[in-house]
């Protein structure tokens, strides 16, 4: 008996042969992908380029941030530091006062009060918050007036205050941004403004000078070096002699200058290699011509020295941040210092080896910057 087939039905071993076809297929893809992600593997990476065994140093808590002058060390505070100075200077500002009365006092007080107020009114044009409380305005004015002939017109004396804020201070920036000391620069500008104003002395107003009624009294380095006159060790210490307010006593300044190095708001390599070189220079030509040239005793105790060493050379913004740096800018500022006194056609040279020294402070800071050398380990 025949069966006959229906068309439209397939064959089981038909069918069956077409799912084995289909289940076929999905594996060999599933290999061909294996092997594409084998050969992925097995292929070469580029090198991962070496780790900078520095690296960690990079981090915030590693990272050192260095503002503007003044730098300092310790938790001393910028208005500490500045009317810290201001009361090192009271000793020598007492002497000007005991020896040149209310003439000291009244010139003082108006640099003092001129500079605060330059202050005052360059904030306002510059839109800043008032800095009179940071005491660097105050010292600046008092800093001027010390370095003043006592019978300075007070106009010329108010004159230098504003120009000591305001041209040697506020110009560059404000405090921590000028280049030169600004009392400095102002008596400077006062120098080249009233020559003979600025050259004019007093004697002090003591029982020594009693009958004496003379405004064109020479200072002792003016008296050594073109009279040869030889002020005596004592008169030099005292201050019973004719100069600007704060440079007559030496011992006065002394003791103030001791007190800044006690708090350390002064860097003493400045003063010492300053003093250290004035003395070793002066000493060497007085050994050699005794005749010709003074002591280095005598040029230690005389003129603006040590008050320059002690408070104006020391200046945080405008002196060295390095300790070799402070080295080369005492050994600097001696050496001219001892160039004009010897041989310049002025007796005294402090405030222009200072302020060409601030001149070459960027330098000395660029070139006696530490050098690292080596890696730091992983």
């Amino acid at each position: 008996m025949e069966t006959k087939n229906n068309p439209e039905e397939k064959p089981a071993s038909s069918q069956e042969n077409t799912d084995a076809s289909d289940t076929s297929v999905k594996p060999a893809d599933a290999a061909a992908e294996k092997v594409q992600t084998v050969a992925a593997a097995a292929k070469p990476k580029p090198a991962a380029a070496p780790k900078d065994p520095r690296e960690k140093l990079y981090k915030p808590e590693f990272q050192l941030e260095l503002s503007v002058s003044p730098h300092f060390h310790g938790t001393s505070s910028v208005p500490k530091i500045m009317w810290s100075v201001i009361g090192a200077l009271v000793p020598a500002t007492i002497m000007a006062v005991y020896y040149f009365g209310m003439t000291a006092m009244v010139m003082i007080g108006s640099c003092v009060l001129a500079a605060l107020l330059t202050e005052v009114v360059m904030n306002k044009m510059k839109g800043e918050p008032l800095t009179l409380s940071d005491g660097s305005a105050a010292i600046t004015g008092l800093l001027l007036a010390l370095t003043l002939p006592p019978a300075l017109p007070l106009s010329a004396g108010i004159l230098g205050s504003v120009f000591a804020i305001a041209i040697g201070k506020q110009i560059f920036g404000g405090l921590g941004y000028n280049i030169f000391n600004p009392a400095l620069l102002g008596r400077a500008f006062l120098q080249a403004s009233f020559p003979v104003a600025m050259t004019t002395w007093t004697y002090p107003a003591t029982e020594k000078f009693a009958g004496i009624d003379a405004v064109t009294a020479a200072t002792p380095l003016a008296q050594f070096k073109f009279e040869k006159i030889l002020t005596g060790y004592g008169d030099l210490l005292v201050g019973n002699i004719g100069g600007s307010l704060g440079e007559t006593s030496a011992l006065a300044v002394l003791v103030g200058g001791v007190f800044l190095l006690i708090l350390k708001y002064a860097d003493w390599r400045i003063p010492v290699s300053y003093m250290g070189t004035v003395f070793i220079l002066t000493g060497l030509f007085w050994y050699i011509a005794p005749d010709l040239y003074a002591d280095p005793v005598f040029h230690l105790l005389s003129g603006g020295l040590m008050l320059g060493a002690f408070f104006m050379a020391t200046d945080m913004v405008t002196s060295p941040i390095t300790q070799k740096g402070s080295w080369i800018f005492g050994i600097g500022a001696g050496v001219i210092l001892v160039v004009i006194r010897l041989f310049g056609g002025v007796p005294e040279g402090v405030m222009y080896s200072i302020l060409l020294m601030n001149g070459f402070t960027p330098i000395i800071n660029r070139y006696t910057r530490p050098q690292y050398f080596g890696e730091v380990g992983a």
